[in-house]
């Protein structure tokens, strides 16, 4: 008797998950941006919001929870509740952070992975007076001048912070890392000459100063040229096939989420990002569109990208601030 509750009351919760599913969505969707409002970061959330909008027709409402380089919103997502109406932008911080200190949230126990999305790219840039114009120069350089040439980030841990780390190991280079708290202070400074070199993880703040010739480009870190600057070559074109970075931003919910509902946020995600409306905003920014096949193909991807920047992490000894 025992053994035939169990199965009515397991066949009672699953019945009763499955209806739910079916009437989701009932009412507004919160999605959790970790980054402060008004950046490209919080741009990628509301354009995902704004077509699961289209999709499910049904409201999605940014809430912004920034802190910690996207630490404290994962926290707030991993700990929210799974009914479908929380969900929130898994960014590459999430296979990054565990590896610099505690985090709010295990990185595979307590998120359910929807889809990647896109990813920026990242570019080396340098000042007008610097004596290298392009990576081979850089390293060139570098190696002549070891610890001399100081580069600007936006802090410990970032992937401008780590992209350079990288390409210290692959050409067994030093520099002279300078942390910011904001981009747009990094490329102030450049002009300015405090610094000689600056990673920045977008085009967003350092193509109108190249556009206007107050800085120059040395290498995109993206896996192709950018459209906006068909001229800068790949670091993988300049040698350095290993320096492949895509800081990349999809949408996961927490843990426990009923796959029903994580299947119709992929396929609505998918469909929108699929849209000229999408493609155009996404590539006039240098943002790659790129979605995920599936949940378990973008789960399979944050396990990957957690053992690479793990390594890298570990090989440069690199410690949070």
């Amino acid at each position: 008797m025992k053994r035939i509750a169990q199965i009515l009351f397991t066949a009672v919760l699953a019945l009763s998950a499955a209806v739910h599913a079916q009437e989701w969505p009932s009412k507004p969707i919160k999605l959790i941006v970790p980054f402060p409002a008004g950046g490209p970061t919080d741009l990628i959330g509301r354009e995902a919001a704004e077509i699961l909008r289209q999709e499910l027709k049904q409201a999605v409402v940014v809430e912004n929870r920034a802190g910690g380089n996207g630490v404290t919103g994962l926290g707030v997502l991993a700990k929210s509740p799974p009914d479908g109406y929380t969900i929130g932008l898994l960014a590459i911080t999430v296979a990054i952070a565990p590896h610099l200190g505690a985090t709010p949230f295990d990185t595979f126990k307590d998120f359910a992975p929807i889809t990647n999305m896109v990813s920026t790219t990242p570019i080396l840039v340098a000042n007008k007076e610097s004596p290298f114009n392009n990576l081979g120069e850089l390293v060139a350089y570098a190696k002549r001048n070891a610890g001399k040439v100081a580069y600007g980030t936006p802090g410990v841990g970032t992937i401008p912070h780590l992209a350079v780390e990288l390409l210290q190991i692959q050409a067994g280079i030093k520099l002279n890392h300078i942390p910011y708290k904001g981009a747009a202070q990094q490329i102030q400074d450049l002009i300015g000459g405090s610094t000689q070199l600056d990673s920045q993880s977008s085009l967003v703040v350092a193509l109108p100063q190249i556009q206007g010739d107050r800085i120059k480009a040395i290498a995109v870190l993206s896996e192709n040229r950018s459209p906006l600057l068909p001229n800068v070559p790949t670091a993988r074109e300049s040698g350095f096939p290993g320096m492949v970075v895509a800081p990349w931003f999809g949408l996961g919910a927490p843990a426990g989420t009923p796959p029903e509902i994580i299947q119709r946020l992929h396929a609505a995600l998918l469909k929108g990002l699929a849209g000229k409306e999408a493609q155009d905003k996404f590539t006039s920014t240098a943002i790659t569109v790129h979605p995920s096949k599936s949940p378990a193909e973008f789960a399979q991807f944050i396990r990957a990208e957690h053992a690479r920047w793990g390594k890298i992490i570990k090989d440069g000894n690199i410690k949070a601030e």
